[in-house]
């Protein structure tokens, strides 16, 4: 059973009731973030119950030390861990001296948490019967402002129900923390001091290794019948913790509120020396617009982000809220602003895969950034890959590979490989191919060539260098084969000649031979700096292309398709309906030496290629592929059910791409693989947007023009989006019986509807039959 607790809604997450069974997973859902700095959404009181703490600044990581059972040759030397920051969320309330605590309160009524996403806010409320039996009403606001980015406000209301009381607020900050994942329990921090100027505090700490330095700080008022206590707040302090005291006695029904900025400064943004004072810089702000205006800010902030990337579905209140859930989590993990950042696959809500930097990047999010935002920000994170190619060429060298080759990273943070599973460092090369094709699409989507001649050609080189050497020739096939991979499905280890891999092998080789000759004929400069950089020869590309050409293919003429690898069909295939439910996940349930023997695929494989490549295969071959190993796919893999929906949706098998829809949307809402606890799957939400645009408005770019194969499931009444396509915004709202097409701006522009040629004049609606 999928958890069912989330109430359906369109544009709030929401929680009723308190169970101690839920806090984890809540935590998760509930996370929220500013693209500089996000945060599980722990709870602001003192709790003793079960609880996953976690505070996390963008770009700030320690390089814990590789823990293997014995050591290989090319192991990276650490996993970088995305790193628990200190608290600054703490406010510890005291009752008539008890402390509020769920965990230990009699009775919990009333609770609920709300994370609106239109407007970017999270609250808490309930209502807890103390152990000395004193009745509180509290609710608490949040979030983090996307104005002042470095900041967080949080405003804590509680009220006394049954009688008189005395209310003790304690603000603090703590640098004490651990993180939940760690390979040595190492100390990941260093607290160097802690200050405190009337009711501002201070933590300086640095990060042990990567010795980033940040600035902890907190400012905290107390508000009692619409006035601000002119009191000074009593203070104490440890070697991590510095807490301030307001106290206040109340009349039964009567109401005092904490409100409490806080944050961080780091030394990213601002000179190590001064971060204090770039921390009260920002506290002034803060507090000249105080804790209404600055949410009045959010809001139109979040309007502004919605204005452009929202997705609306009408009759379907699930579905509607899946989507924008995922969309919503994106942009507070990354809004394009810092070209040094990049989106990690659990963002601001969990520490689980370390790293902020996979090939879900390239492979997934960048269509989601092109089209929702201005060009430049798929652009920062093309050039973020190139500002990396010295430490690719670098992770290349460390196993073997020579010449300029490039092996970008499975997972980094700076560039330097730190994954440190052999079968996923050293095997699962396709990651190479994801990087070249994101320059290919950039291209494609924006018509922006300027990228390739000043960074991407270089990329390229170093990735088709990569295959040249990775490929072996073959005196038996007559062809190159390459040996000891891990494709798209993890579940298959040191495989040979997967066909995914070969693929993009052979495509990369192809485009980078391509634009060699693009360069050559229209950038004469450019085309001269990089021959002289990378010192490439007429020898070696001819090499390059004798590789590309004869590259194999392992096939099946029994099912007339593509094997995932030489071995597959050596497998006991037998389908996933045919797998008792007991049995899933297998990732959970079975040994790796099972898994690894068994057919089940964790996503696509065969079917991801498919996918890239579509206009270079037919429909027919498409449904024979698709038929073969979609009935083998667990779908264990957060990237699977948007790929399959978006496949399903071609060949116009709307049921089956809508229920693939509903598993990537609520994947964690409704937490299909049982571990929403450790945190959210950021990087696979740009899946589902894909889902929608690609899949069910069967947007493509065909021959420079947009092209739209519009359907709609049976369940949907009607649902739009917006794309920015070089620089024009077009609005798209499909209905079951017809599709309108709006476009911004002042020039006219054609596109292709069901393969036809439309002209869609500005601000104007043009309305096409389905």
């Amino acid at each position: 059973m999928n958890q069912d607790y989330i109430k359906p809604n369109d544009w709030s997450i929401i929680e009723e009731g308190f169970d101690k069974e839920r806090v984890k997973s809540s935590e998760s859902l509930f996370s929220i973030g500013n693209g500089a700095m996000g945060q599980r959404a722990n709870f602001e009181e003192k709790y003793t119950g079960h609880t996953f703490q976690g505070s996390y600044i963008a770009g700030v990581y320690y390089p814990d030390k590789t823990r293997v059972g014995w050591w290989k040759n090319g192991y990276p030397e650490y996993f970088a861990k995305v790193l628990n920051a200190p608290n600054w969320i703490g406010i510890d309330v005291l009752v008539n001296g008890v402390s509020l605590d769920l965990n230990t309160c009699k009775a919990v009524a009333g609770y609920n948490r709300e994370l609106n996403m239109k407007e970017g806010w999270y609250q808490r409320s309930f209502e807890a019967t103390l152990p000395n039996d004193i009745v509180v009403k509290v609710k608490a606001t949040r979030f983090l402002s996307l104005d002042i980015n470095e900041i967080g406000a949080i405003q804590y209301e509680l009220t006394s129900v049954g009688s008189d009381a005395e209310i003790v607020f304690e603000p603090y900050l703590d640098s004490g923390i651990t993180n939940e994942d760690s390979n040595w329990d190492d100390k990941f921090w260093n607290t160097t001091a802690i200050s405190s100027e009337m009711n501002q505090a201070f933590i300086e700490a640095h990060t042990m290794k990567t010795n980033f330095a940040t600035c902890t700080f907190m400012q905290s008022q107390l508000l009692y019948k619409g006035e601000v206590s002119a009191q000074k707040p009593a203070e104490t302090r440890t070697e991590f913790l510095i807490k301030h005291s307001y106290s206040q006695k109340v009349k039964k029904g009567e109401t005092v509120t904490l409100q409490k900025f806080g944050g961080y400064t780091v030394d990213q943004n601002h000179k190590a020396s001064a971060l204090v004072a770039a921390a009260k810089t920002a506290l002034k702000k803060a507090s000249s617009l105080g804790f209404d205006s600055l949410l009045e800010k959010q809001k139109l902030a979040w309007a502004k982000i919605w204005e452009m990337s929202d997705i609306t579905i009408a009759g379907d209140v699930k579905a509607q809220q899946g989507i924008r859930f995922n969309i919503f989590q994106l942009n507070q993990t990354y809004l394009g602003t810092d070209s040094r950042l990049n989106i990690g696959p659990k963002g601001f809500t969990g520490e689980k895969y370390g790293g902020s930097t996979y090939w879900d990047t390239e492979a997934y999010c960048i269509p989601f950034y092109m089209a929702t935002k201005e060009q430049k920000v798929a652009r920062n994170l093309l050039e973020y890959r190139y500002n990396h190619l010295e430490k690719a060429i670098e992770n290349a060298q460390k196993l073997g590979f020579s010449n300029g080759a490039a092996l970008y990273p499975m997972v980094t943070m700076n560039g330097e490989e730190c994954h440190n599973e052999w079968e996923i460092t050293f095997e699962e090369i396709h990651r190479n191919g994801a990087i070249a094709f994101a320059i290919y699409n950039y291209y494609r989507y924006t018509g922006d060539y300027t990228y390739i001649p000043e960074m991407g050609l270089e990329v390229l080189i170093g990735i088709a260098r990569f295959w040249h050497q990775r490929a072996t020739f073959s005196t038996q096939k007559e062809s190159y084969v390459i040996l000891g991979v891990t494709g798209p499905n993890e579940y298959e280890n040191n495989v040979n000649n997967n066909w995914y891999t070969n693929y993009l092998a052979k495509w990369c080789i192809s485009y980078a031979l391509e634009q060699l000759e693009k360069v050559k004929d229209g950038y004469s400069e450019d085309y001269h700096r990089i021959i002289g950089v990378t010192k490439l020869s007429e020898n070696e590309t001819e090499k390059w292309g004798e590789v590309a050409n004869n590259m194999y293919f392992p096939f099946s003429k029994e099912h007339d398709i593509f094997l995932q690898q030489d071995g597959f069909l050596d497998k006991e295939l037998i389908t996933v309906a045919n797998l008792p439910k007991s049995q899933r996940p297998i990732n959970q349930k079975w040994s790796w030496d099972r898994i690894l023997r068994s057919p089940y695929i964790k996503q696509a494989d065969t079917l991801q290629g498919f996918y890239l490549f579509e206009d270079q295969f037919s429909l027919e071959s498409l449904e024979k592929h698709f038929d073969f190993y979609e009935p083998f796919t667990v779908h264990e893999s957060s990237l699977s059910p948007c790929v399959h929906s978006i496949q399903a949706s071609k060949l116009n098998r709307m049921e089956q791409a809508y229920t693939f829809y509903l598993r990537t949307s609520r994947l964690d809402l409704d937490d299909y693989n049982k571990e929403v606890e450790e945190g959210l799957h950021i990087t696979s939400m740009a899946g589902t947007w894909m889902s929608i645009v690609e899949g069910f408005g069967g947007m493509r770019v065909v021959e420079d023009k947009l092209s739209f194969i519009p359907r709609i499931p049976e369940q949907w009444e009607t649902y739009s989006f917006k794309i920015n396509f070089r620089k024009r915004i077009l609005k798209v709202t499909v209905s079951q019986k017809e599709t309108k097409f709006q476009l911004e701006g002042t020039e006219e522009t054609s596109i292709r509807v069901h393969g036809k040629r439309v002209v869609i004049t500005p601000n104007k609606e043009t309305v096409v039959s389905n």
